[in-house]
């Protein structure tokens, strides 16, 4: 078969198919192109999944019929610098830039767009499978007010095969209301409402500030419970900034659904980004759960290179070490500084498990110690028989310690040798012993191996792991960071590396398992986390081991110096495994308990 040109109508439906694969995609365009455009205010209404209908309505700038005529040809932008007279891709300032929705959706839709200028009329254009249709005069809106109205209808009716690919409706909803959420997040200084099928599914109004309303805008998206459990992240390094806030690592996840990147604005998913946040919560939560958190990255268009993916959801840095070494810090610090906080989804659970197993207690109820031996109030341990054995009272001279302003209280009592009680100012401490006393031997072997570096261990015989000359390169390139973990490696030949030196921690180690290991990391996200990570597993049963055991005694002395501690010792909420070492509850929660309030 001869080569030949495609005609201008089959070139646009194979963009579609890259730029416009599902409905969401479309949404996500448009809306785009609404923010683009200085849109204080945004409405998104859909029917049938998007497949029906997509109609997104802003206030922006608007357009002359012109420049109508010019958004709807391929490659038509005016979002591209231009620089000593050729276009510059290297200083995007915009999230669209290609000039490929809008003609992509014409192509297989039937595409109508009205839009006005503060000083113009308005105009109406309309494409429908490629054909073109106006633009003429049209009705928008009130006299002087400007902005755009974008109608889809019908969309992929031009391309059946396409059609019959989509998902359900529902199905759709979901996927359009992912891409809403992100973009929503982003700009917290514009109103947004999408209606879905006639049903309001978001109604956001704009922040008087784009920081202040952050928080306040994630948690309308993310729920309630992460503005009550999420610290503030604010760093700089070398003209990049890192904003946002991070949820604490006792209020995780069974997956990464709540986490939201952002880079100058744009929502990305991208492998760095979540690698470097994988890392800094490496030290508090299990492989199998994931924080919640929405990080903000600013930084110089010309530092990042957003167009090496056709949905524009990955980019690029020119110094990918330097962002990740920012998040990785700036979230270490943010969890540092939240010290021995908890999530409070943590009381919030244990007062709903007391709630729906409280038993209901009859007038003729009596607890079998008090029928057999009636002693009275003065003695209460004969009441209560054998159901608090384990719990041991201190002197009570010893209550008016707890007006000390003590974020933990003090010890009054331990439960089946494994619970500490104290009382705060305003409510009362639950601990666990030996998660809290774990995490604090932890913190203070990271302490010893940050100070003293990690122990090498000479092989006696050195070995040698074949591997892809490429990956040696890898590896090779990174034989410094992985000497400061113990690990001293050097080239041997273009396809193996000879290992020399291991971290003493480990023990006995499959050398060749983990070099592949390191390799494979190395080549997926730039970094050698398994060694640490195995390190720092390796400190963790070690700190389990070494710490106080469930079942054992501990006096008051011991377990106030155990609360102490905890308050001096930064991510003391948590154990190694993300499991919360305390809770706590106020006294208005015991209250209502009772039926107090």
């Amino acid at each position: 078969m001869k080569i030949r040109r495609l005609s201008e109508g089959t070139v646009n439906r194979i963009a579609a198919g890259e730029v416009v694969e599902r409905p969401a995609a479309a949404v996500k365009e448009l809306v785009e192109n609404a923010l683009d455009a200085g849109a204080t205010r945004i409405d998104i209404a859909t029917a049938n999944g998007g497949a029906d209908l997509i109609l997104v309505e802003d206030d922006g700038s608007g357009m002359e019929p012109d420049a109508l005529r010019l958004a709807i040809e391929r490659h038509a932008t005016s979002k591209l610098p231009e620089r000593g007279g050729e276009d510059d891709l290297s200083h995007i300032e915009t999230l669209g830039f290609r000039g490929e929705a809008l003609p992509s959706i014409g192509a297989v839709a039937r595409l109508l767009i009205a839009s006005r200028t503060a000083s113009g009329a308005a105009h109406e254009i309309g494409v429908e499978g490629g054909a073109v249709r106006g633009p003429s005069p049209a009705a928008f809106r009130a006299p002087g007010q400007r902005g755009t109205r974008v109608e889809v209808r019908e969309l992929f009716y031009a391309t059946p095969a396409r059609l019959k690919f989509l998902k359900s409706a529902r199905s759709e909803d979901l996927a359009t209301q992912d891409v809403v959420k992100r973009l929503v997040m982003a700009r917290p200084d514009v109103a947004f409402t999408l209606t879905m099928d006639g049903r309001r599914v978001l109604d956001l109004e704009a922040g008087r500030d784009l920081l202040e309303s952050r928080l306040t805008r994630l948690a309308r998206i993310m729920g309630r419970d992460f503005h009550d459990n999420a610290a503030r992240v604010d760093a700089r390094r070398e003209g990049v900034s890192l904003s946002g806030f991070a949820g604490l690592p006792t209020y995780n996840r069974a997956n990464a659904q709540m986490q939201f990147l952002f880079v100058n604005g744009r929502p990305v998913r991208d492998k760095l980004l979540i690698g470097a946040v994988r890392g800094a919560y490496a030290d508090f939560l299990a492989r199998d759960r994931h924080p919640a958190l929405a990080l903000f990255l600013e930084c110089n268009p010309a530092f990042v290179d957003v167009n090496v993916h056709p949905a524009k959801t990955e980019v690029r840095f020119r110094d990918a070490g330097l962002v990740r070494g920012l998040i990785v810090g700036a979230l270490k610090h943010t969890l540092a500084e939240a010290g021995h906080r908890a999530s409070t989804t943590v009381a919030g659970a244990a007062l709903s498990a007391f709630q729906r197993q409280s038993p209901v207690l009859t007038p003729s109820f009596q607890p079998p110690a008090f029928r057999a031996a009636q002693p009275g109030l003065r003695e209460p341990a004969a009441l209560f028989g054998d159901n608090l054995a384990s719990v041991r009272v201190e002197d009570a001279s010893a209550r008016e310690e707890a007006s000390a302003p003590l974020p933990l209280g003090m010890a009054r009592a331990q439960l089946h040798e494994t619970y500490v009680v104290a009382q705060t100012i305003d409510g009362i401490v639950i601990v666990d012993q030996h998660a809290a006393h774990e995490r604090l031997v932890y913190e203070r072997m990271k302490k010893a191996l940050a100070e003293g570096g990690i122990a090498r261990q000479p092989l006696l015989i050195p070995e040698v792991v074949e591997l892809d000359p490429a990956e040696v390169v890898r590896v090779a390139a990174r034989a410094d960071e992985l000497a400061e973990l113990g690990l001293v490696i050097e080239g041997f030949g273009p396809d193996a590396v000879m290992v020399r030196e291991v971290p003493a921690m480990l023990g006995k180690l499959d050398v060749k398992g983990l070099m592949r290991d390191l390799a494979d990391e190395i080549a997926e996200t730039g970094n050698a986390l398994s060694l640490k990570e195995r390190l720092e597993e390796v400190s963790g049963t070690l700190a389990c081991h070494m710490s106080v055991r469930a079942g054992r005694r501990l006096n008051a002395e011991e377990m106030n110096a155990l609360l102490r501690e905890m308050e001096a010792t930064p991510h003391s909420g948590q154990c190694n495994h993300g499991r919360p070492t305390y809770v706590e509850l106020k006294l208005s929660d015991i209250e209502r308990l009772f039926g107090r309030r």
